[in-house]
């Protein structure tokens, strides 16, 4: 694989977890099923799991534990109001940045 689409990817990972955070508390398998659903997106738990450290360590993601149907007891994460924030951010930025990018595209097929 490409490394520019390896780096591509671990760019977008923190945004694509506060998306997915931001619909509502969740653990952290869950959040790697539903990463793996993107086409393109080849994510592991061990790529995951730090991200989500270091959100925690950023104040972007809070956890809760609670015990689990069948296994060890389950780490939850949500938005802090920090992280709400950021998503928000995160969001504009991305919309922003994708018109810069579909703008330069057209002008080149011009």
């Amino acid at each position: 694989m490409n490394s520019w689409v390896t780096q591509l990817r671990k760019g977008l990972l923190e945004f694509l977890i506060l998306i997915i955070l931001e619909s509502g508390e969740t653990y952290g398998y869950e959040i790697v099923q539903k990463l793996k659903t993107l086409e393109g997106m080849d994510i592991t738990e061990s790529t995951v799991y730090p991200i989500l450290a270091r959100m925690k360590k950023e104040g972007f993601a809070q956890t809760r534990t609670a015990p689990s149907p069948g296994g060890p007891p389950r780490r939850y994460y949500s938005l802090t109001l920090e992280g709400k924030a950021r998503v928000i951010y995160m969001n504009q930025y991305w919309n922003s940045l994708h018109r810069s990018i579909e703008s330069l595209r057209k002008e080149e097929v011009l």
